[in-house]
Protein backbone atom coordinates (compact mmCIF):
# COMPACT_ATOMS: atom_id res chain seq x y z
CA UNK A 1 0.00 0.00 0.00
CA UNK A 2 1.00 3.39 -0.65
CA UNK A 3 0.80 5.31 2.25
CA UNK A 4 2.99 8.35 1.14
CA UNK A 5 -0.01 11.07 1.95
CA UNK A 6 -0.60 13.44 4.89
CA UNK A 7 -1.87 11.70 7.81
CA UNK A 8 -4.03 14.34 9.79
CA UNK A 9 -3.03 12.37 13.27
CA UNK A 10 0.77 13.82 12.28
CA UNK A 11 -0.63 17.23 12.75
CA UNK A 12 -2.21 16.71 16.00
CA UNK A 13 -2.93 18.70 18.48
CA UNK A 14 -2.35 21.46 15.92
CA UNK A 15 -5.40 19.86 13.99
CA UNK A 16 -7.53 19.85 16.63
CA UNK A 17 -6.90 23.16 17.42
CA UNK A 18 -7.96 24.62 13.96
CA UNK A 19 -11.38 22.57 13.68
CA UNK A 20 -12.27 23.73 17.01
CA UNK A 21 -11.09 27.50 16.32
CA UNK A 22 -13.92 27.58 13.62
CA UNK A 23 -11.29 29.57 11.63
CA UNK A 24 -12.85 28.76 8.32
CA UNK A 25 -16.89 28.15 7.98
CA UNK A 26 -16.48 24.64 6.18
CA UNK A 27 -15.04 22.08 8.52
CA UNK A 28 -14.07 20.17 5.26
CA UNK A 29 -11.22 23.35 4.31
CA UNK A 30 -8.37 22.73 6.50
CA UNK A 31 -8.12 18.88 5.64
CA UNK A 32 -7.90 19.69 2.08
CA UNK A 33 -5.17 22.29 2.51
CA UNK A 34 -1.26 20.98 1.65
CA UNK A 35 1.37 21.69 4.50
CA UNK A 36 3.83 24.52 3.05
CA UNK A 37 7.14 22.15 5.49
CA UNK A 38 7.15 18.71 6.94
CA UNK A 39 4.71 18.56 9.64
CA UNK A 40 6.81 18.24 12.58
CA UNK A 41 8.52 21.19 11.67
CA UNK A 42 5.01 23.01 11.74
CA UNK A 43 4.17 21.61 14.99
CA UNK A 44 7.50 22.62 16.74
CA UNK A 45 6.64 26.21 15.25
CA UNK A 46 3.09 25.89 16.45
CA UNK A 47 4.32 24.84 19.87
CA UNK A 48 6.75 28.00 20.25
CA UNK A 49 4.32 30.30 19.03
CA UNK A 50 1.03 29.72 20.41
CA UNK A 51 0.88 30.68 24.15
CA UNK A 52 2.85 33.94 23.01
CA UNK A 53 0.57 37.19 22.91
CA UNK A 54 -1.42 38.27 20.08
CA UNK A 55 -1.01 34.98 18.62
CA UNK A 56 -2.89 34.43 15.67
CA UNK A 57 -4.05 30.98 14.83
CA UNK A 58 -5.45 31.85 10.77
CA UNK A 59 -2.40 34.25 9.99
CA UNK A 60 -0.52 30.74 11.44
CA UNK A 61 -2.39 28.67 9.42
CA UNK A 62 -1.81 31.16 6.52
CA UNK A 63 1.87 31.14 6.85
CA UNK A 64 2.39 27.59 7.51
CA UNK A 65 -0.48 26.11 4.50
CA UNK A 66 -1.55 26.54 1.13
CA UNK A 67 -5.21 26.27 0.56
CA UNK A 68 -7.45 24.35 -1.61
CA UNK A 69 -8.74 26.60 -4.76
CA UNK A 70 -12.69 27.42 -5.14
CA UNK A 71 -14.53 25.89 -7.08
CA UNK A 72 -16.25 28.70 -9.18
CA UNK A 73 -18.85 28.19 -11.94
CA UNK A 74 -18.75 31.02 -14.69
CA UNK A 75 -21.59 33.02 -14.42
CA UNK A 76 -22.15 35.72 -16.95
CA UNK A 77 -25.32 38.36 -17.20
CA UNK A 78 -26.55 36.24 -20.14
CA UNK A 79 -27.54 32.30 -19.13
CA UNK A 80 -25.70 30.32 -22.42
CA UNK A 81 -28.32 27.04 -23.19
CA UNK A 82 -28.00 24.34 -20.46
CA UNK A 83 -26.64 21.94 -22.93
CA UNK A 84 -23.75 24.45 -23.81
CA UNK A 85 -23.02 25.07 -19.79
CA UNK A 86 -22.59 21.05 -19.20
CA UNK A 87 -20.38 20.62 -21.95
CA UNK A 88 -17.87 23.14 -20.57
CA UNK A 89 -18.69 21.65 -17.28
CA UNK A 90 -17.12 18.66 -17.89
CA UNK A 91 -13.88 20.35 -18.59
CA UNK A 92 -14.53 22.68 -15.54
CA UNK A 93 -14.76 19.61 -13.61
CA UNK A 94 -11.92 17.13 -14.91
CA UNK A 95 -8.80 16.58 -12.93
CA UNK A 96 -5.88 15.27 -14.62
CA UNK A 97 -3.78 12.59 -13.11
CA UNK A 98 -0.90 12.77 -10.49
CA UNK A 99 2.39 11.45 -9.57
CA UNK A 100 0.93 8.57 -8.16
CA UNK A 101 3.93 8.50 -5.69
CA UNK A 102 1.87 11.29 -4.15
CA UNK A 103 2.48 14.59 -2.15
CA UNK A 104 3.58 13.65 1.23
CA UNK A 105 1.93 17.20 2.40
CA UNK A 106 -1.36 16.77 0.97
CA UNK A 107 -4.33 14.52 1.99
CA UNK A 108 -5.08 13.75 -2.01
CA UNK A 109 -4.68 10.57 -3.01
CA UNK A 110 -3.35 10.95 -7.08
CA UNK A 111 -4.81 8.83 -9.47
CA UNK A 112 -3.16 7.56 -12.49
CA UNK A 113 -5.97 8.60 -15.21
CA UNK A 114 -8.38 11.51 -15.41
CA UNK A 115 -11.65 11.93 -13.57
CA UNK A 116 -14.39 14.38 -12.86
CA UNK A 117 -15.14 15.93 -9.27
CA UNK A 118 -18.19 16.94 -8.16
CA UNK A 119 -17.81 20.30 -7.45
CA UNK A 120 -18.10 22.84 -4.79
CA UNK A 121 -16.38 21.68 -1.87
CA UNK A 122 -15.94 18.37 -3.20
CA UNK A 123 -12.61 18.78 -4.42
CA UNK A 124 -11.43 14.91 -5.27
CA UNK A 125 -13.52 11.73 -7.07
CA UNK A 126 -16.18 10.33 -4.97
CA UNK A 127 -17.10 6.70 -5.70
CA UNK A 128 -21.06 6.44 -6.28
CA UNK A 129 -21.55 9.89 -7.14
CA UNK A 130 -19.00 9.11 -9.99
CA UNK A 131 -21.23 5.80 -11.43
CA UNK A 132 -24.30 8.54 -11.99
CA UNK A 133 -21.75 11.09 -13.20
CA UNK A 134 -20.17 8.18 -16.36
CA UNK A 135 -24.20 8.51 -17.69
CA UNK A 136 -24.08 11.76 -18.09
CA UNK A 137 -20.74 11.46 -19.73
CA UNK A 138 -21.15 8.27 -21.91
CA UNK A 139 -24.12 10.64 -23.44
CA UNK A 140 -21.75 13.46 -23.90
CA UNK A 141 -19.50 11.20 -25.92
CA UNK A 142 -16.74 10.98 -23.68
CA UNK A 143 -16.06 7.23 -23.65
CA UNK A 144 -12.31 7.81 -22.74
CA UNK A 145 -12.94 9.70 -19.73
CA UNK A 146 -15.50 6.75 -18.74
CA UNK A 147 -13.05 3.91 -19.57
CA UNK A 148 -10.40 6.39 -17.19
CA UNK A 149 -12.39 6.29 -15.00
CA UNK A 150 -13.13 2.56 -14.31
CA UNK A 151 -9.06 2.49 -14.49
CA UNK A 152 -8.98 4.64 -11.41
CA UNK A 153 -11.39 2.87 -9.41
CA UNK A 154 -9.75 -0.82 -10.29
CA UNK A 155 -6.43 0.93 -9.31
CA UNK A 156 -7.99 2.10 -5.99
CA UNK A 157 -8.93 -1.62 -5.70
CA UNK A 158 -5.46 -3.12 -6.07
CA UNK A 159 -3.53 -0.39 -4.23
CA UNK A 160 -6.31 0.21 -0.94
CA UNK A 161 -7.71 -3.04 -1.10
CA UNK A 162 -11.58 -1.28 -1.14
CA UNK A 163 -12.78 2.07 -3.03
CA UNK A 164 -12.59 4.94 -0.30
CA UNK A 165 -15.09 7.26 -0.23
CA UNK A 166 -13.22 9.59 -2.22
CA UNK A 167 -9.54 10.12 -3.14
CA UNK A 168 -7.90 11.43 0.26
CA UNK A 169 -6.39 10.40 3.09
CA UNK A 170 -9.19 10.64 5.18
CA UNK A 171 -11.51 8.35 3.29
CA UNK A 172 -9.53 5.65 3.56
CA UNK A 173 -11.44 4.08 6.43
CA UNK A 174 -14.53 3.54 4.41
CA UNK A 175 -16.02 2.80 1.27
CA UNK A 176 -19.44 3.63 -0.29
CA UNK A 177 -22.31 2.02 -1.88
CA UNK A 178 -20.68 -0.38 -4.25
CA UNK A 179 -21.78 1.27 -7.18
CA UNK A 180 -18.12 -0.43 -9.41
CA UNK A 181 -20.10 -3.25 -11.06
CA UNK A 182 -22.72 -1.06 -12.42
CA UNK A 183 -19.47 0.88 -13.72
CA UNK A 184 -17.55 -2.08 -15.17
CA UNK A 185 -21.15 -3.18 -16.90
CA UNK A 186 -21.66 0.28 -18.33
CA UNK A 187 -18.50 0.38 -20.03
CA UNK A 188 -19.52 -3.37 -21.44
CA UNK A 189 -22.48 -2.38 -22.87
CA UNK A 190 -20.08 0.08 -24.87
CA UNK A 191 -17.21 -2.34 -25.62
CA UNK A 192 -18.43 -5.19 -25.49
CA UNK A 193 -18.57 -7.96 -22.58
CA UNK A 194 -14.77 -8.61 -22.92
CA UNK A 195 -14.70 -5.98 -20.57
CA UNK A 196 -15.77 -8.00 -17.70
CA UNK A 197 -12.76 -10.22 -17.52
CA UNK A 198 -10.37 -7.09 -17.57
CA UNK A 199 -12.00 -6.17 -14.45
CA UNK A 200 -12.43 -9.74 -12.68
CA UNK A 201 -10.05 -9.48 -10.10
CA UNK A 202 -10.79 -5.91 -9.05
CA UNK A 203 -14.89 -6.84 -8.71
CA UNK A 204 -13.51 -9.85 -6.67
CA UNK A 205 -11.53 -7.45 -4.54
CA UNK A 206 -14.63 -5.65 -3.97
CA UNK A 207 -16.60 -8.19 -3.24
CA UNK A 208 -14.09 -9.87 -0.72
CA UNK A 209 -13.77 -6.29 1.13
CA UNK A 210 -17.78 -6.26 1.73
CA UNK A 211 -17.51 -9.75 2.72
CA UNK A 212 -14.63 -9.76 4.93
CA UNK A 213 -15.28 -12.16 8.00
CA UNK A 214 -18.00 -14.19 6.54
CA UNK A 215 -15.99 -17.28 7.23
CA UNK A 216 -15.92 -16.56 11.15
CA UNK A 217 -19.69 -15.68 11.29
CA UNK A 218 -22.09 -17.66 13.38
CA UNK A 219 -25.83 -17.31 13.41
CA UNK A 220 -26.36 -13.82 15.68
CA UNK A 221 -23.17 -12.37 15.29
CA UNK A 222 -21.58 -9.20 12.93
CA UNK A 223 -18.14 -8.27 11.77
CA UNK A 224 -17.56 -4.97 9.94
CA UNK A 225 -19.26 -4.95 7.10
CA UNK A 226 -21.30 -8.12 7.51
CA UNK A 227 -24.20 -9.09 9.56
CA UNK A 228 -25.25 -13.29 9.91
CA UNK A 229 -29.20 -13.41 10.98
CA UNK A 230 -30.13 -16.08 13.46
CA UNK A 231 -31.23 -17.94 10.29
CA UNK A 232 -27.75 -18.27 8.89
CA UNK A 233 -28.46 -15.29 6.33
CA UNK A 234 -25.83 -13.07 5.07
CA UNK A 235 -26.05 -9.34 4.38
CA UNK A 236 -24.13 -6.24 4.69
CA UNK A 237 -24.16 -3.03 6.26
CA UNK A 238 -22.23 0.33 6.51
CA UNK A 239 -19.74 0.69 8.50
CA UNK A 240 -16.47 2.45 9.23
CA UNK A 241 -12.92 1.04 11.18
CA UNK A 242 -12.23 4.38 13.51
CA UNK A 243 -14.69 5.68 16.22
CA UNK A 244 -13.43 9.03 15.96
CA UNK A 245 -14.93 12.14 14.79
CA UNK A 246 -14.54 12.48 11.18
CA UNK A 247 -11.34 15.16 10.23
CA UNK A 248 -13.65 16.72 7.93
CA UNK A 249 -16.66 17.12 10.13
CA UNK A 250 -14.49 17.23 13.40
CA UNK A 251 -16.51 20.01 14.93
CA UNK A 252 -19.66 18.79 14.12
CA UNK A 253 -19.13 14.88 15.29
CA UNK A 254 -17.66 16.09 18.28
CA UNK A 255 -20.89 18.47 18.90
CA UNK A 256 -23.89 15.32 17.68
CA UNK A 257 -21.54 12.85 20.26
CA UNK A 258 -22.11 15.43 23.12
CA UNK A 259 -25.86 15.02 22.83
CA UNK A 260 -26.06 11.38 22.97
CA UNK A 261 -26.41 9.35 26.01
CA UNK A 262 -24.08 6.44 24.35
CA UNK A 263 -20.58 6.28 24.52
CA UNK A 264 -18.68 8.67 22.14
CA UNK A 265 -17.08 5.73 19.75
CA UNK A 266 -20.45 4.56 18.93
CA UNK A 267 -21.81 7.87 17.82
CA UNK A 268 -19.00 8.26 15.70
CA UNK A 269 -19.08 4.63 14.04
CA UNK A 270 -22.55 5.48 13.29
CA UNK A 271 -21.93 8.93 11.74
CA UNK A 272 -19.05 7.59 9.59
CA UNK A 273 -21.08 4.32 8.97
CA UNK A 274 -24.00 6.97 7.31
CA UNK A 275 -20.82 9.19 5.95
CA UNK A 276 -20.30 5.70 4.06
CA UNK A 277 -24.21 4.76 2.91
CA UNK A 278 -24.01 7.84 1.16
CA UNK A 279 -26.97 9.28 2.68
CA UNK A 280 -25.04 11.78 5.21
CA UNK A 281 -27.62 12.28 6.94
CA UNK A 282 -31.23 10.84 6.56
CA UNK A 283 -33.60 9.59 9.45
CA UNK A 284 -34.14 6.44 8.09
CA UNK A 285 -30.49 6.02 10.22
CA UNK A 286 -32.19 7.79 13.45
CA UNK A 287 -34.21 6.59 16.17
CA UNK A 288 -35.58 9.49 16.74
CA UNK A 289 -36.15 11.34 13.09
CA UNK A 290 -35.93 14.56 14.74
CA UNK A 291 -32.40 13.88 17.02
CA UNK A 292 -28.81 12.99 15.06
CA UNK A 293 -27.66 12.10 18.28
CA UNK A 294 -29.77 9.25 18.14
CA UNK A 295 -28.17 7.60 14.92
CA UNK A 296 -28.10 3.82 14.68
CA UNK A 297 -26.26 3.43 11.10
CA UNK A 298 -24.93 -0.06 12.11
CA UNK A 299 -27.98 -1.90 13.83
CA UNK A 300 -29.40 -1.35 10.12
CA UNK A 301 -29.46 -3.92 7.05
CA UNK A 302 -29.91 -1.13 4.30
CA UNK A 303 -32.23 -2.17 1.49
CA UNK A 304 -30.00 -0.39 -1.19
CA UNK A 305 -26.59 -2.01 -0.34
CA UNK A 306 -27.87 -5.54 0.17
CA UNK A 307 -29.22 -5.03 -4.03
CA UNK A 308 -25.98 -3.54 -4.83
CA UNK A 309 -24.41 -6.47 -3.56
CA UNK A 310 -27.12 -8.43 -5.22
CA UNK A 311 -26.00 -6.75 -8.27
CA UNK A 312 -22.22 -7.50 -7.63
CA UNK A 313 -22.98 -11.21 -7.27
CA UNK A 314 -24.77 -11.40 -10.50
CA UNK A 315 -21.82 -9.52 -12.40
CA UNK A 316 -19.41 -12.22 -10.70
CA UNK A 317 -21.41 -15.05 -12.26
CA UNK A 318 -21.54 -13.33 -15.62
CA UNK A 319 -17.85 -12.74 -15.69
CA UNK A 320 -16.78 -16.35 -14.64
CA UNK A 321 -19.37 -17.61 -17.72
CA UNK A 322 -16.79 -15.88 -19.87
CA UNK A 323 -13.66 -18.05 -18.21
CA UNK A 324 -12.72 -21.38 -20.20
CA UNK A 325 -13.67 -23.05 -17.07
CA UNK A 326 -16.62 -21.40 -15.28
CA UNK A 327 -15.34 -22.31 -12.04
CA UNK A 328 -16.51 -20.06 -9.36
CA UNK A 329 -20.19 -19.72 -11.56
CA UNK A 330 -22.19 -22.10 -8.94
CA UNK A 331 -20.66 -20.16 -6.18
CA UNK A 332 -21.63 -16.65 -7.44
CA UNK A 333 -24.97 -17.59 -8.90
CA UNK A 334 -25.96 -19.91 -4.84
CA UNK A 335 -24.87 -16.39 -3.15
CA UNK A 336 -26.81 -14.12 -5.54
CA UNK A 337 -29.91 -16.54 -4.87
CA UNK A 338 -29.33 -16.90 -1.05
CA UNK A 339 -29.06 -12.91 -0.95
CA UNK A 340 -32.43 -12.34 -3.43
CA UNK A 341 -34.00 -14.49 -1.12
CA UNK A 342 -33.05 -12.86 2.11
CA UNK A 343 -33.95 -9.49 0.74
CA UNK A 344 -37.38 -10.92 0.26
CA UNK A 345 -37.55 -12.23 3.40
CA UNK A 346 -35.64 -8.98 5.53
CA UNK A 347 -36.38 -6.19 3.67
CA UNK A 348 -40.65 -6.52 2.27
CA UNK A 349 -42.20 -4.48 4.83
CA UNK A 350 -45.27 -6.14 4.23
CA UNK A 351 -47.36 -3.72 6.65
CA UNK A 352 -46.12 -0.59 4.37
CA UNK A 353 -46.42 -2.23 1.17
CA UNK A 354 -42.79 -1.09 0.80
CA UNK A 355 -38.91 -1.99 0.77
CA UNK A 356 -37.25 -0.66 4.07
CA UNK A 357 -34.33 -1.09 5.95
CA UNK A 358 -34.15 -4.01 8.59
CA UNK A 359 -33.18 -2.87 12.07
CA UNK A 360 -31.50 -6.74 13.06
CA UNK A 361 -30.75 -5.57 16.42
CA UNK A 362 -34.71 -5.36 17.26
CA UNK A 363 -35.76 -8.01 14.75
CA UNK A 364 -37.89 -6.10 12.60
CA UNK A 365 -38.31 -4.09 9.34
CA UNK A 366 -37.81 -0.54 9.75
CA UNK A 367 -41.00 1.78 10.09
CA UNK A 368 -39.21 4.66 7.78
CA UNK A 369 -40.33 4.93 4.08
CA UNK A 370 -37.42 6.12 2.36
CA UNK A 371 -36.01 6.06 -1.42
CA UNK A 372 -33.96 3.03 -1.12
CA UNK A 373 -36.76 1.31 -1.68
CA UNK A 374 -36.81 1.21 -5.38
CA UNK A 375 -33.50 -0.45 -5.22
CA UNK A 376 -35.28 -3.67 -5.34
CA UNK A 377 -37.22 -2.50 -8.71
CA UNK A 378 -34.08 -1.25 -10.37
CA UNK A 379 -32.62 -4.98 -9.98
CA UNK A 380 -35.19 -6.59 -10.55
CA UNK A 381 -35.41 -8.40 -7.27
CA UNK A 382 -39.04 -7.29 -6.62
CA UNK A 383 -42.36 -10.10 -7.98
CA UNK A 384 -45.29 -7.82 -9.92
CA UNK A 385 -47.09 -7.46 -6.82
CA UNK A 386 -44.50 -6.06 -4.89
CA UNK A 387 -43.50 -3.56 -7.93
CA UNK A 388 -47.14 -2.24 -8.25
CA UNK A 389 -47.27 -1.58 -3.91
CA UNK A 390 -43.80 0.10 -4.33
CA UNK A 391 -45.45 2.24 -7.65
CA UNK A 392 -48.51 2.81 -5.76
CA UNK A 393 -46.22 4.41 -2.74
CA UNK A 394 -44.30 6.69 -5.10
CA UNK A 395 -47.12 8.06 -6.99
CA UNK A 396 -49.12 8.71 -3.50
CA UNK A 397 -46.07 9.89 -1.14
CA UNK A 398 -43.05 10.26 -2.76
CA UNK A 399 -44.19 12.69 -6.35
CA UNK A 400 -43.92 16.03 -5.63
CA UNK A 401 -43.57 19.10 -8.63
CA UNK A 402 -40.03 18.68 -8.90
CA UNK A 403 -39.69 15.39 -9.05
CA UNK A 404 -39.45 12.72 -6.13
CA UNK A 405 -38.38 13.51 -2.55
CA UNK A 406 -36.04 11.59 -0.39
CA UNK A 407 -38.16 10.40 2.68
CA UNK A 408 -41.19 11.19 3.95
CA UNK A 409 -39.65 12.96 7.04
CA UNK A 410 -38.90 16.65 7.42
CA UNK A 411 -36.01 16.75 9.77
CA UNK A 412 -33.47 19.11 8.66
CA UNK A 413 -31.05 16.72 6.95
CA UNK A 414 -30.40 16.84 3.87
CA UNK A 415 -31.23 13.21 2.94
CA UNK A 416 -34.60 13.99 3.71
CA UNK A 417 -38.03 15.35 2.66
CA UNK A 418 -38.16 18.42 1.13
CA UNK A 419 -34.88 17.56 -0.41
CA UNK A 420 -34.67 15.60 -4.06
CA UNK A 421 -31.29 14.05 -5.31
CA UNK A 422 -30.74 12.83 -9.13
CA UNK A 423 -29.09 9.32 -8.09
CA UNK A 424 -32.60 8.63 -6.68
CA UNK A 425 -34.53 10.30 -9.32
CA UNK A 426 -32.29 7.96 -11.58
CA UNK A 427 -32.84 4.38 -9.22
CA UNK A 428 -36.59 5.40 -9.33
CA UNK A 429 -37.14 6.28 -13.01
CA UNK A 430 -35.28 2.67 -14.08
CA UNK A 431 -36.96 0.73 -11.66
CA UNK A 432 -40.74 1.49 -12.85
CA UNK A 433 -39.63 1.59 -16.55
CA UNK A 434 -38.24 -2.03 -16.16
CA UNK A 435 -41.80 -3.16 -14.41
CA UNK A 436 -43.58 -1.49 -17.03
CA UNK A 437 -44.78 1.26 -15.32
CA UNK A 438 -43.91 4.02 -18.19
CA UNK A 439 -46.62 6.67 -17.42
CA UNK A 440 -45.06 7.23 -13.59
CA UNK A 441 -41.82 6.68 -14.94
CA UNK A 442 -42.36 9.74 -17.60
CA UNK A 443 -43.94 11.86 -14.64
CA UNK A 444 -40.83 11.69 -12.34
CA UNK A 445 -38.68 12.08 -15.38
CA UNK A 446 -40.22 15.27 -16.66
CA UNK A 447 -40.44 16.44 -13.20
CA UNK A 448 -37.23 16.37 -12.09
CA UNK A 449 -36.10 18.22 -15.67
CA UNK A 450 -38.58 20.91 -15.32
CA UNK A 451 -37.09 21.70 -11.80
CA UNK A 452 -33.35 21.32 -12.91
CA UNK A 453 -33.89 23.53 -15.89
CA UNK A 454 -36.22 26.09 -14.11
CA UNK A 455 -33.51 26.34 -11.14
CA UNK A 456 -30.37 26.65 -14.17
CA UNK A 457 -32.84 29.45 -16.18
CA UNK A 458 -32.76 31.49 -12.28
CA UNK A 459 -29.47 30.87 -11.24
CA UNK A 460 -26.82 29.59 -13.43
CA UNK A 461 -26.38 26.60 -12.12
CA UNK A 462 -26.41 22.79 -12.00
CA UNK A 463 -27.02 21.80 -7.90
CA UNK A 464 -25.95 19.23 -5.69
CA UNK A 465 -30.04 18.57 -4.47
CA UNK A 466 -33.17 20.78 -5.43
CA UNK A 467 -36.41 21.42 -3.30
CA UNK A 468 -38.92 18.69 -5.01
CA UNK A 469 -41.81 19.79 -2.80
CA UNK A 470 -42.00 24.39 -3.45
CA UNK A 471 -40.10 24.95 -6.78
CA UNK A 472 -39.36 27.99 -5.31
CA UNK A 473 -37.04 27.29 -2.97
CA UNK A 474 -33.61 26.01 -2.54
CA UNK A 475 -32.36 22.40 -1.58
CA UNK A 476 -30.67 22.89 1.83
CA UNK A 477 -30.62 20.91 5.44
CA UNK A 478 -27.48 19.27 7.09
CA UNK A 479 -24.11 20.37 7.18
CA UNK A 480 -22.72 22.61 4.86
CA UNK A 481 -24.59 24.43 2.05
CA UNK A 482 -26.20 23.68 -1.13
CA UNK A 483 -23.09 22.84 -3.84
CA UNK A 484 -23.74 23.64 -6.98
CA UNK A 485 -21.07 22.09 -10.12
CA UNK A 486 -22.73 19.26 -10.34
CA UNK A 487 -21.13 15.95 -11.43
CA UNK A 488 -24.11 13.31 -10.73
CA UNK A 489 -26.85 16.20 -11.43
CA UNK A 490 -25.28 17.16 -15.19
CA UNK A 491 -24.80 13.13 -15.65
CA UNK A 492 -28.73 12.16 -14.66
CA UNK A 493 -29.78 15.33 -16.55
CA UNK A 494 -28.40 14.24 -19.42
CA UNK A 495 -29.03 10.54 -19.90
CA UNK A 496 -33.28 11.69 -18.17
CA UNK A 497 -33.01 14.16 -21.52
CA UNK A 498 -32.36 11.58 -23.70
CA UNK A 499 -34.52 8.58 -22.13
CA UNK A 500 -37.80 8.05 -23.71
Amino acid sequence: MNNNFLQLAALSPLFEDVQSGGIFPDSKFFPDCTTKSAPEVILDAYKQQKDQPGFDLQAFVSTHFNFPPDFKEEHTGAIKPISDHLDQLWDTLQRQPGDIAGDPNATLLPLPYPYIVPGGRFREIYYWDSYFTMLGLREAGKISLVENMVDNFAWLLETYGHIPTGNRSYYLSRSQPPFFALMVNLLAEIKGEHILLKYRLALEKEYQYWMDGEQRLEPGTQHRRLVCLPDGSLLNRYWDDQPEPRPEAFVEDQHTASESNRPAAEVYRDLRAAAESGWDFSSRWLADPQQLASIRTTALIPVDLNCLMYYLEKTLVHTCRLLPDHTPVEVYKDRARLRKAAIQQYCWNQVQGFYTDYDWQNNRPSDYLTLAGVFPMYFQIADAQQARQVADKLQTAFLQDGGLRTTLIHSGQQWDAPNGWAPLQWMSFGGLKSYGFQELAAAIRQNWLNLVERTYASTGKMMEKYHVEDLNAPGGGGEYPNQDGFGWTNGVYLKLKHSF
